[in-house]
């Protein structure tokens, strides 16, 4: 995927400093890109962008195309002269900027974008109009959809009216003129979102930053998707989950993980020449430089769970779509860079499915130390690397390095110790020598979450799996990526050839 060797930084949009009370696109996120050439950094990696729903997951999303309003940046439409500077700073976001308080960006973010939206004329706005036309493939049901989700008090598409649930044209015509002013408002903020975002997204490009971004396999149960699409869904006559995402049954949990995704329905996918799948990609494209797709073993073989029960304990596997999508993609859009994330148990079917896309595959340190493993034989020790692949300390699910190292078991911890040849060295110490274990690796490309590169521990998580209510809330605190940090990151960038 490279023809040199790269380096970057994970770290969501969500988690950047700012005014107020969230990571957006304004000033923040400018003087990151900043820091990071200064860094010696060539990429930075993000998660999803889409508009987060229950759990307030970028990985549960309202739509797989939009983008999420929580990061248009205030300070832009102050500029504009639709909101006051007053207006903002009386809202409230909560007292702690190292963390985002998602119930108060839910009541006060959206009443001051519907004020700017109102003072905004952007029916009279030839660009609106122009982006209401290219995007109408998506943008026109996921704008009825949020509204009339707010009509519906936010319930979940599945409990609405049986004529708008089931999409009757009498329904979808009343709706339509019923809340014209909500739905051009729907409109309005994703307008705004991608006006920013890829103005954004030229600056770092301009600066040499490329943007990794992040593509769920699934899309969620209550999202325009599949409220809109339902045929590419396994869903019955009354557009209901036939079966749902999940993973079975293992080491770390005796019931498995039960996600609740609606499946594809791979069979229409297979016959439109997977329409939809493209459509998808290359809207990511047109977002990103590079695209990591997340849980990559779900296309050769997925895990499908009966819709109702309440653990995934009788689940069973069955074959995804393989090649033929991959080969689709690769027929509409010509080569582009993607990463398989192909993280957990991988059999040798899809260990071959990666093989065969030709994708780098991912590599996470934090994986390599298990005294449950054979040692050596462990694909995520660097001496088993090959050049295409993708090296992580940890990702956006794993504990930060400093966490990490504490709380594995001593046989573990001497592992760490054994593969670096450092017995001695003060544990304080061990996190930055992994941190230059990965860069010094052969790995065309390495990312290194930016909790790691500050030594932070687990109170910086970003995300602990099967858990609610505690994560995607950790914020950068304004001059914590220090002037001497970019010094020492750009060296070690320097001295390992990235």
């Amino acid at each position: 995927m490279y023809k040199m060797r790269r380096c970057g930084v994970l770290l969501p949009v969500s988690s950047l400093p700012g005014g107020y009370g969230i990571g957006d696109f304004g000033r923040s996120a400018y003087e990151f890109v900043d820091s990071l050439v200064q860094a010696g950094q060539s990429s930075w990696q993000i998660l999803p962008l889409g508009p987060t729903s229950y759990g307030d997951s970028p990985y549960q999303s309202f739509s797989t195309f939009a983008g999420n309003p929580y990061f248009i940046s205030l300070e832009e439409l102050i500029r504009e002269g639709v909101l006051t500077e007053e207006e903002c700073n009386a809202a409230d976001f909560g007292d702690d900027g190292t963390a985002v308080n998602y119930e108060k960006m839910y009541l006060e973010r959206f009443g001051l974008l519907r004020k700017a939206y109102e003072r905004s004329r952007i029916a009279e706005n030839p660009e609106f109009a122009a982006f209401e036309r290219a995007q109408d493939y998506w943008l026109s049901d996921y704008a009825l959809f949020m509204a009339v989700k707010g009509r519906f008090e936010g319930r979940p598409w599945s409990e609405w009216a049986e004529d708008i649930r089931l999409r009757y044209q009498n329904a979808l015509d009343y709706y339509r003129e019923e809340l014209y002013f909500d739905i051009e408002f729907q409109k309005y903020m994703q307008f705004k979102f991608y006006e920013q975002w890829k103005k954004l997204k030229a600056y770092a490009n301009e600066k040499g930053i490329e943007i990794i971004g992040d593509i769920p396999i699934y899309v969620a149960m209550d999202s325009a998707d599949a409220w809109a699409l339902p045929w590419l869904f396994k869903l019955d006559r009354d557009n209901r989950p036939v079966q749902v995402s999940g993973c079975p049954p293992d080491a770390f949990s005796a019931t498995g993980q039960l996600w609740g995704n609606p499946l594809y329905n791979w069979e229409v996918h297979k016959n439109s020449g997977f329409d939809w799948w493209v459509k998808r990609i290359a809207h990511c494209f047109t977002m990103y430089d590079v695209l990591r797709i997340d849980h990559f073993r779900g296309f050769d073989e997925y895990y499908a769970i009966p819709y109702g029960d309440k653990t995934a304990a009788r689940g069973w596997w069955e074959k995804g779509p393989g090649m033929d999508l991959f080969r689709a993609v690769s027929f509409h859009l010509g080569e582009r860079k993607i990463i398989a994330e192909d993280l957990g148990y991988m059999t040798e079917s899809v260990k071959q499915l990666v093989r065969d896309s030709g994708y780098p595959n991912m590599r996470v340190l934090e994986f390599a130390f298990d005294e449950r493993d054979t040692g050596n034989a462990s694909d995520y020790l660097p001496h088993n690397y090959p050049r295409n692949c993708v090296v992580y300390t940890g990702t956006h699910d794993n504990e930060t390095l400093v966490s990490w190292l504490g709380n594995i078991t001593p046989k573990e911890r001497r592992m760490v110790r054994t593969y670096l040849h450092d017995f001695h060295a003060d544990a304080g110490e061990l996190p930055m020598k992994l941190i230059c274990l990965a860069l010094g690796s052969v790995a065309d490309l390495c990312i290194i979450p930016m909790q790691d590169y500050l030594g932070l521990d687990d109170r910086a998580r970003t995300n602990k799996p099967s858990t609610l209510g505690i994560n995607w809330k950790w914020r950068l605190r304004e001059g914590q990526f220090s002037k001497e940090l970019q010094e020492e990151m750009k060296e070690l960038a320097i001295t390992y050839g990235r």
